[in-house]
């Protein structure tokens, strides 16, 4: 046996070993002597190595520790077993009685007990929606451990006695904000704001632990959160100023100054509350004050600072972070970073820049976010409209020089005045006497304003100087972070560790949970049920019990098995419990490479590399060890570095005892199998040491770096002959080879005995082929890409290796170059900087005038707290029921026959509908054209087409429901799947055809001609907030209210209708708020809220229904793909002279918006561009999948794309640089577009000329080149595209409506035609009608959007709805400013309470409805002729790109932007809308792919299977500028439209990808002129590099791998 060592315990722990934990305690052996355990030496080798240490008593093997159970059934062993279930919520104790197995932590929160602010999103921890914060108490070790976790998956068995915190325990509207909350939302980092409370648990967690994080501990904290709307930049940005860098400056001077001392800590003010109780510890003292409902010690200020005189004097001297000294010295903080690469000054530069001072510097500068001081909403903007302001990282500056910013003055906070009550969801018990926080007079600074609020009754009085937007109303802010003022561990589960020590049963319906607590019980309840499973965390179980409908009896959770957590220190390494967190292995891991010598720790460091790149924070705190091992998965990121490592496994069971096997490749039987029995349970892992000779490395290949699964991992061990280079052993591990992970035995015998040189790189690399074959109809695909990476993995080791080499015996290899050691070393992130910079408000602009500020969002602040209410947050109606969709299995098939019976035998069910319960034209639909049914009939023709709908009692019955009907097909035939597929069928709908000049004269005046292909796969929408309806039928009339996730309220009413057989005006459709739509809800939510709005109707009772992810993925459709093939004519100087095309488009199996949106790809083919001979001809190809429809850029990213490539492949073609070639080609004033409408404004070239200089292109150009000269494995590549976006609908949807209330206590009510999906388009309407009627914007509310109130919307889309809405708004307000006045001439020292209350008692109207159209727009939808758009929005971007020639994965090192968009309503939106909707471009060139079958069934589904961009997928530099100075006529106070057009500029992503690939083709002598297709996955990147090692990958056939058409098919 192992030996181990004595007397080195780990902390808090006895014997060696520990408690598993995730985030606290730390994992730390520190208590030795040099005797016991040796140190790291200077050159890696100590004289106390393990041969020459003293070492303990050797450990004996574990006993079966034997009760009274035996081997007889758990059913009857006399263990006492407990059946409730305890734990405490946000501070308040809660006891469950009656425990369901599979209801997860999420739904008891949201359904049990109505605190709905976390959210459900994917249901397999991928997205991080509903990241909440469990907390323990370690009696053992006397700490308190807090962590992150997805609640989707966490068991809510699992939390007996744990305290859980929400969003809504952290702070709320109506107590108090915390600080995380405050920050992200000034920092303007909630948009639709579904993401956000999983965002800010993450982030609180992070700090719950760690007061004072890093950059990059925020970073990693966030890695398993998404969101889809921000873009990340201003997330990061807002909490960026809660790390070490960021900061309260240096005291005052003197001793102890409250200033620098170290902050409380929990423990500390648990530890001074203990002082006066006497032999009972763990009772509080009476003398601590409660404050918020959490326990503050009266010594202490809510600020975190000591209460006192001296306190007192020491804050009240010149401290730059005073308000009242805030603008003294113009004190102001910067956050740099300096990157070469970058071409970013340094931090004395930067700083010496911040306060000089220049000839037109302000002093009273207006900033996007103010990270110095955050407040409820923004700085006073009294701003020279001259100055073009710019953000850095949180400071200003102007193009020329940069000034010092207004800071916001706001109040400390005592504990006085804050009243927090000890509610469950967090909110003060007197809320009724008290508003946010304070005693009935409110003050809070907006716009350095103070807006005052007496509420009593409900009269609401407004100061006419009152500014600001929020929506919610406004709450108490916190200064900073104060860990003092956090929820107190409950002291229930400090005094006793009895709920610890409980053996627990649960017994639901279909599972039986059991968490014992002895490993003899464990191991009889494994005898007893050997196929049950065993969970930690759940991470893989609950995944596939969500997404996989998979059932599993009986779970055991062995987490209070102490054998199974603890973490022991041997002789010969480490052995770890099975049951031990990732989280924890990590900080153990870590701690054993920060105190051993390096060559004792490779094969950990190797593991932590790994670990690095697995999962998010979230399910690397509850995933195990042993969990990872015995799910035996091929692309385990784990099981590869284990098994070269040499790791040992430790099986027990009840009847064979213990038994050791080692990790090899007899262990892994087959695909997730391996050879442990039955009956046995995973005891723990030995990890060895690495000997002095040893050298190991681990590697990843993944869509995405961080928090995605793997392509192709490997772990590579190689042990050298002392002395020498000669190899002694070698172990290759890989995974994503096989179906389970593989060894390369004939390349391991083959290099032993070899020197390590380049023979042996040249002979393994032949020897990897051989042993690690994959078929061409490989499940996963990816054939050759998968095999290259496993001998690039080979030459990243073999350079590692000789690296080492070098520095150990350097006289017998040569150390690498620079060039060879950047290909082994990672590839580097650095620190991520920003700016933003746009055009402020004249001085001469009013104060209640928020036209042209950086309003937040009006809803951030809900939404930061999860009081934001969704369509799936709306509490239950009585006699509520819930639907499931039945869909198709097939994508092209007759319907023989639909049998329910099983499902409505199910208990809980009520009723199932079909088709035959609609009959004739009731089941007709679609949004244009009806070639759609609501259910299935006769036939189906697509995979996820829905056939009916399940409804019974709850959510989790319907959908088990769903799957017990049964559907009889009879095939069809083959199913026409790819756009290949459809042009060999010749099956699309009619197509279109744009036509200008003679393309045959083109062609032969052209000097060049070229031809080629492109192609640019889907996209997913993936908002947040899946598709979610309820339908209530009102009892009379036929009535019904529908409350909807849609984006088009009235195109769902109308639907809706028809299928109900009433007219419109029966049904009333609802939406409050959509948690992100992107085109996706603009049709297709048509698909479930139809089919529920039925069920409803014959039932006559509410119905709710709510897809999960992977069902609203496979349904809903996504953006089209389209395939390109032209030929072009160009002349020496790369002027275009003819283009001949064909444009296929993948509409799907209905047409849908398929035609407009060809349409508007054709008409948006030129992009800015001068073409003079054109012809392009598109087709919507008919398939059999789920129809594609509308998607954020409706066809134009697809269309630009195709010119851009076009363009670069001529500069390629002729060696020209792109950029001149597109400047030869650009529009001018006066120029015909290719539908013969002339161009009366361009700003393109404005734009192009300000991102080339603000980027400074050519400089960097050069150093691109220089650096591309010196690398080989490492390219980068520099590309600028514009973007020219027409703006509007077709003709009928360009109009709006809107309906202003005034009522006589001075409040308005707003309403317009448009829906809130995170866009600020309520927040811009507000400003709108602000100014038109000249109020405070505290004055004016939006409830929702109804089509009761404004009929017959436009849906909200196109970009064009700011344009639309804000006109009739304003045209609303206009003429209730008429009506009012008289009454202001009659009294104009009057408020705008009086003049209301005078015009009603005068009997005027105080309701005005507004309307706007747009009727300039006269384009022929036939000849496709005319002006398609009202206006176009323009604009340019630059950016700079590396990648990795040897695995495909790219970075983007820097983005410069410049955006036209008129005159900005509000810069933080519309920046906010900018940064957003690129990065959404960049998922869709580089990383979002969707995988069908050859059967049509869409296998990327959900956030596990389908990537979009990350936090570390923003460019390490994004600087966006809007331009100054330049007023669109054409919409509401001279703005334009900016949701859709920045997407396009992710174009510019693409071509610097392809920049860089072409440098490498260079170097391997490859053309210049070559298709890469979009995404530029890392697959396809490293294909195109096609150095040799590509060229030694065979592969006879392809298989049903990707066409040309790029269909990727599975």
């Amino acid at each position: 046996m192992r030996k181990a060592l004595s007397n080195v315990p780990i902390k808090g722990s006895s014997g060696g070993c520990i408690d598993n934990s995730t985030e606290d305690p730390p994992v730390d052996i520190t208590e030795h002597s040099v005797e016991e355990f040796p140190r790291k030496s200077a050159k890696g080798s100590d004289a106390n190595s393990p041969e020459n240490s003293t070492l303990g008593s050797a450990a004996s093997s574990p006993v079966i520790p034997t009760d009274s159970c035996g081997a007889d059934p758990p059913e009857s062993c006399d263990i006492e077993t407990y059946s409730s279930l305890v734990f405490f919520v946000n501070g308040r104790r809660v006891v469950e009685k009656a425990v369901d197995p599979e209801l997860t932590l999420l739904l008891y929160l949201r359904e049990k007990l109505r605190l709905t602010g976390s959210k459900l999103g994917c249901g397999e921890g991928g997205c991080g929606a509903c990241t909440v914060m469990l907390s323990r108490y370690h009696h053992s070790q006397r700490v308190i451990s807090h962590y992150c976790v997805n609640a989707c998956l966490t068991p809510v068995a699992a939390v007996h006695g744990m305290a859980v915190t929400t969003v809504e325990g952290v702070g709320s509207l109506k107590t108090r904000l915390h600080v995380v909350q405050e920050r992200l939302a000034n920092a303007h980092g909630s948009q639709c704001g579904f993401c956000t409370p999983g965002i800010v648990m993450a982030m609180y967690t992070l700090l719950r632990n760690k007061h004072l994080p890093s950059q990059e501990d925020v970073l990693e904290n966030l890695t398993g959160n998404l969101c889809r709307c921000t873009g990340y930049r201003p997330i990061l940005d807002g909490f960026g100023t809660l790390t070490a860098k960021t900061q309260v400056p240096a005291g005052c001077g003197r001793t102890n100054c409250c200033r620098t001392a170290s902050p409380l800590t929990e423990d500390d003010v648990g530890t001074k509350k203990n002082k006066s109780v006497s032999g009972r510890g763990t009772e509080v003292d009476e003398s601590v004050a409660r404050v918020n409902g959490r326990e503050s010690d009266q010594g202490i200020q809510a600020n975190g600072r000591v209460d006192g005189d001296a306190a007192n004097e020491c804050v009240a001297k010149d401290d730059p972070w005073r308000t009242d000294n805030a603008n003294k010295e113009g004190f102001h903080v910067s956050d740099h970073t300096n990157n070469s690469s970058l071409n970013t000054p340094d931090d004395d530069d930067v700083e010496n820049n911040i306060f000089k001072s220049g000839d037109h510097a302000s002093h009273s500068g207006l900033k996007l976010a103010d990270h110095d001081n955050f407040n409820p909403t923004h700085q006073n903007q009294k701003n020279n409209a001259n100055i073009e302001v710019h953000i850095l990282n949180g400071s200003l500056r102007t193009p020329e020089h940069v000034g010092n910013g207004d800071t916001v003055h706001h109040d400390v906070l005592k504990p006085e005045e804050c009243v927090r009550g000890s509610s469950l969801n967090g909110h003060g018990e007197h809320n009724s006497v008290k508003t946010n926080g304070c005693v009935e007079d409110c003050s809070v600074r907006v716009n350095d304003d103070v807006t005052r609020r007496s509420r009593a009754k409900g009269h609401v009085q407004c100061d006419e100087a009152s500014q600001g937007i929020n929506d919610d109303d406004s709450p108490r802010l916190s200064t900073g972070y104060d860990p003092t003022q956090e929820i107190i561990f409950p002291p229930e589960l400090k005094m006793s560790s009895h709920l610890d020590r409980q053996t627990l049963m649960y017994q639901g319906p279909r599972v039986t949970y059991w968490r014992p607590t002895t490993l003899a019980h464990l191991l009889t309840l494994k005898h007893r049920h050997p196929y049950s499973k065993i969970i930690v965390g759940n991470t893989e179980v609950g995944v596939e019990v969500n997404t996989r409908n998979k059932l599993y009896p009986i779970l055991i959770n062995p987490s209070k098995v102490s054998e199974m957590t603890r973490v022991s220190l041997v002789e010969s390494g480490l052995v770890i419990g099975a049951s031990v967190t990732l989280s924890t292995l990590q900080k153990t891991l870590q701690h054993q490479v920060d105190t051993q010598p390096d060559y004792m720790t490779r094969s950990f460091s190797a593991i932590l590399e790994m670990l690095k790149w697995f999962a998010g924070k979230q399910i690397r705190n509850a995933a195990s060890l042993g969990g990872n091992i015995m799910t035996s998965s091929p692309i385990s990121d784990l099981n590869p570095v284990l098994v070269a490592a040499g790791s040992s496994l430790t099986f027990i069971s009840l009847q064979d005892g213990e038994r050791e096997m080692v990790m090899d490749q007899t262990f892994f039987t087959g695909y997730r199998q391996n050879s442990a029995r039955s009956t046995e349970v995973l005891l723990a892992v030995h990890i060895p040491f690495t000997q002095q000779e040893d050298y190991i490395h681990s590697y990843k290949q993944s869509r995405r770096p961080d928090d995605d699964i793997t392509i192709v991992n490997a772990a590579m061990r190689v042990r050298m002959v002392a002395g020498t280079c000669r190899v002694a052993q070698l172990s290759l591990i890989f995974g994503g080879m096989a179906a389970t992970t593989v060894h390369a035995p004939k390349t391991m015998k083959e290099l032993v005995g070899r020197s390590w040189d380049t023979s042996l790189l040249q002979k393994g690399t032949d020897l990897l082929l051989e042993d690690l074959p994959l078929s061409p109809n490989a499940p996963g695909g990816m054939v050759e890409y998968r095999r290259t990476l496993t001998i690039s993995f080979f030459l990243k080791f073999y350079l590692s290796v000789r690296g080492w080499l070098s520095e150990n015996v350097g006289h017998l290899v040569r150390p690498l170059s620079q060039d060879e050691l950047s290909a082994s070393s990672p590839f580097p992130r650095p620190t991520a900087i920003s700016t933003q910079s746009f055009q402020q408000v004249p001085e001469s602009q009013g104060q209640h005038d928020l036209v042209g500020r950086p309003v937040v969002h009006t809803s951030a602040f809900s939404q930061t707290t999860g009081e934001a209410v969704y369509v799936e947050d709306i509490p239950h109606v009585e006699n509520e029921l819930h639907a499931a969709l039945v869909v198709s299995s097939r994508a092209h098939a007759k319907i023989l026959a639909i049998d329910e019976t099983r499902a409505l035998q199910l208990e809980g069910v009520e009723a199932f509908f079909c088709a035959r319960d609609l009959p004739g034209e009731k089941n007709i639909t679609g949004p244009v054209t009806a070639d759609e049914q609501v259910f299935a009939q006769d036939k189906v023709v697509c995979v996820g087409q829905v056939v009916g709908v399940v409804v019974a009692r709850d959510h989790a019955t319907a959908r088990q429901a769903a799957t017990l009907v049964n559907i009889h097909y009879q095939d069809l035939g083959p199913p026409i799947i790819t756009i290949q597929d459809a042009i060999r069928a010749q099956s699309w709908w009619e197509p279109w055809t744009v036509n200008r000049g003679n393309v045959e004269e083109g062609f032969k005046i052209a000097a060049h001609l070229l031809e080629g292909e492109m192609y640019i796969g889907g996209q997913e929408h993936f908002y947040m907030e899946p598709n979610a309806h309820i339908a209530v039928p009102k009892g009379e009339n036929n009535e019904i209210d529908v409350f909807s996730t849609t984006q088009n309220p009235t195109g769902t009413q109308q639907l809706v209708a028809k299928a109900l057989g009433v007219p419109s005006n029966r049904v009333v459709v609802h939406v409050k708020r959509v948690g992100g739509g992107f085109g996706g809800k603009e049709t297709r939510s048509c698909c479930v809220s139809v089919p529920a709005a039925v069920a409803a109707a014959r039932l006559n009772r509410a119905v709710r229904i709510r897809l999960e992810r992977q069902e609203d993925m496979l349904v809903t459709g996504g953006r089209h793909p389209f395939l390109f093939r032209w030929k072009v004519g160009f002349t020496p100087e790369g002027r275009l002279t003819a283009l001949q095309a064909r444009l296929y488009s993948n509409a799907g199996c209905s047409l849908d918006l398929s035609d407009s949106l060809m349409i508007k790809a054709l008409c948006s083919l030129d992009s800015a561009y001068n073409h003079q001979n054109l012809c392009v001809t598109g087709y919507s190809c008919k398939t059999n999948l789920p129809s594609n429809t509308a998607f954020r850029g409706f066809g134009v990213p697809q269309a630009v794309m195709f010119i851009e490539d076009i363009l670069s492949q001529m500069a390629a073609f002729l060696r020209l640089d792109p950029v001149k070639v597109r400047e030869t080609n650009m529009y001018r004033v006066g120029d015909m577009t290719i539908v013969s409408y002339k161009l009366e404004q361009n700003l393109v070239a404005q734009c192009w000329r300000q991102v080339l200089d603000n980027a400074e292109f050519e400089a960097r150009k050069a150093r691109v080149q220089d650096f591309n000269r010196s690398n080989t494995y490492r390219k980068r590549g520099l590309a600028a595209t514009p973007v020219h976006f027409g703006i509007g609908f077709e003709r009928v949807l360009n109009q709006a409506g809107a309906l202003v209330h005034a009522y006589t206590d001075g409040s308005v009510l707003l309403t317009h035609a448009g829906i809130e999906m995170g866009q600020g388009l309520h927040t811009k309407m507000i400003q709108v009608a602000s100014r038109a009627l000249g109020v405070s914007s505290d004055v004016v509310h939006i409830s929702e959007t109804c089509t009761n109130k404004v009929p017959n919307t436009s849906p909200t889309a196109a970009s064009i709805s700011t344009d639309l809405n804000g006109m009739a708004v304003l045209n609303a307000c206009q003429e209730l400013s008429r009506r009012l006045q008289p009454y202001k001439e009659r009294s104009p020292e009057g408020s705008w309470r009086d003049w209301v209350e005078a015009a009603y008692s005068d009997q005027v109207s105080l309701s005005a409805t507004g309307f706007y159209r747009i009727a300039e727009i006269s384009f022929n939808p036939v000849t496709l002729t005319g002006q398609p758009f009202s206006y176009y929005t323009s604009g340019a971007a630059v950016t700079e790109v590396e990648i990795d020639c040897l695995t495909g994965r790219h970075m983007i090192l820097r983005t410069d932007i410049v955006m036209d968009i008129g005159n900005s309503l509000n810069p933080a939106l519309d920046i906010g809308q900018i940064e957003g909707a690129f990065m959404q471009g960049v998922g869709l060139v580089t990383l979002e792919e969707l995988c069908y079958s050859p059967e049509g069934v869409l296998l990327t589904r959900g956030p596990g299977a389908y990537k979009i961009p990350g936090f570390q997928d923003i460019p390490c530099g994004l600087h966006v500028t809007l331009v100054r100075d330049s007023p669109n006529p054409k919409a509401v106070f001279s703005s334009k439209a900016v949701g859709e057009p920045p997407l396009v500029l992710a174009t510019s992503v693409f071509q610097a990808i392809k920049a860089a690939v072409t440098a490498a083709r260079e170097d391997n002598h490859l053309p210049r002129v070559f298709r890469l297709d979009s995404p530029a996955t890392a697959e396809r990147i490293r294909l195109a590099c096609g150095d040799h090692f590509t060229r030694k990958v065979k592969v006879a056939t392809r298989g049903p791998q990707p066409d040309k058409a790029g269909n990727t098919v599975c």
